[in-house]
């Protein structure tokens, strides 16, 4: 009798524990698929479009977020409140991966998936030794110059070069060059030009300091022939109104010069004279993330989506849709993405770019060398008192969050 009770109490508990755990979703609500962006109608819209075609079986919604990062911050991994995947840049992969909500992205993948696809892309999406974004396109800063002013033969090859055109062109309100000099994103082409680097992959800032310092020192004399103020509505509006010759820009910046009927052209980024190595600006990588609940509870969809987002022919679409250029290097295989100038100027970019630091502790760097180029370009201060102090400041507050 005992023993019949024993064996009744056993399976009692065990349809208990059946009925506690995760019910299987069934398959209508398995098939759906809720994606979070912050990106431009062009770009949803050729999502959208595509994956319509190539997965017709998922119920796919995108809907999108303002304020991306502070909302995936409030609903982390849960299932009810967050979404089961969402698309946004590449630097914010280490804190989402640190608050252990993201998915490795190779397990849902097919062998080979990314064969095809560039090496700057996939090390941007890589955290810790793991690939947590699936890389759509990407952005780089492109150097660009009004032809009327610039001729395709006097643009220059090195930085000395550009320097010696900015003498000769500035003056009586116009300028030989411009960019956001003081904006951290746009001089870390500089330092990277140098052989330094804002912040290392395990999270030391400026770990070659005379490289920065040696950069710092070199780019004041370009910032002595550029208006004191360069954000982005003032270099935006002297290259638009012809008033700047050339200027280091986003592709941002390129429909709005075609709109105003400038004969836009693209080069290469200069070498610096004394280093030999290109200015290299940072990239950033625009890709799909998987939450973890998402990865588990809806496996299938979320394999389908994947594979048909690693097909070269997104990379295409987007290309044509928004000026994106492909992760995928078999999406400039075709012919009219071959020839959008625009788009293989970010191409030949890529092979120079360092992406943006994807930890956690670059987000402290942005505010503390925003400060450091404020103190040398903008109010003239002494560049090695200043750079000790941004030095001591970045330890302080990456100690801070350990």
């Amino acid at each position: 009798m005992k023993r019949l009770l024993s064996a009744f109490l056993c399976v009692c508990l065990l349809l208990c524990l059946t009925a506690c755990g995760e019910k299987a979703l069934d398959p209508a609500e398995a098939s759906k698929l809720v994606i979070w962006h912050d990106k431009e109608d062009a770009v949803v819209a050729a999502l959208e479009d595509y994956l319509a075609a190539a997965v017709p079986e998922l119920q796919i919604a995108f809907e999108k977020k303002t304020s991306l990062t502070d909302s995936l911050k409030l609903v982390g991994n849960d299932p009810s409140a967050a979404p089961d995947l969402f698309i946004f840049a590449h630097d914010k992969i280490g804190v989402f991966a640190e608050m252990g909500i993201l998915a490795p992205i190779e397990p849902l993948l097919e062998e080979g998936a990314l064969v095809n696809f560039l090496p700057m892309t996939l090390d941007a999406a890589t955290y810790k030794d793991t690939l947590y974004q699936l890389p759509l396109y990407f952005e780089t800063l492109l150097f660009m110059y009004n032809r009327r002013y610039m001729q395709d033969e006097e643009v220059p090859a090195t930085t000395d070069a550009l320097l010696t055109y900015m003498e000769n062109n500035t003056g009586r309100g116009r300028f030989g060059f411009v960019e956001q000099h003081s904006t951290a994103y746009y001089s870390a082409a500089w330092i990277h030009g140098f052989g330094g680097s804002i912040i290392d992959d395990s999270g030391v800032p400026f770990p070659d300091s005379q490289a920065v310092r040696d950069a710092l020192n070199y780019h004041a004399r370009f910032v002595a022939l550029m208006p004191g103020e360069t954000e982005y509505n003032t270099v935006n509006t002297l290259f638009l109104e012809g008033k700047a010759d050339a200027t280091i820009g986003g592709p941002w910046m390129v429909p709005s010069a075609r709109a105003a009927q400038i004969d836009l052209g693209f080069a290469p980024m200069p070498a610096v004279d004394a280093t030999g190595k290109a200015l290299a600006p940072y990239s950033g990588v625009q890709g799909i993330h998987v939450l973890k609940f998402a990865a588990e509870a809806k496996t299938d969809a979320v394999r389908k989506l994947l594979s048909a987002l690693t097909d070269s022919a997104i990379g295409i679409e987007l290309a044509l849709a928004s000026g994106c250029a492909p992760a995928n290097a078999l999406s400039y295989e075709d012919e009219r993405v071959a020839n959008d100038e625009l788009v293989q100027s970010m191409r030949t970019t890529a092979e120079i770019a360092v992406p943006m630091p994807n930890i956690p502790e670059m987000d402290v760097m942005w505010t503390v060398v925003g400060n450091l180029l404020t103190d040398v370009n903008l109010s003239g201060k002494d560049i090695d008192e200043s750079f000790t102090a941004a030095l001591a400041q970045a330890n302080q507050l990456i100690g801070a969050m350990k």
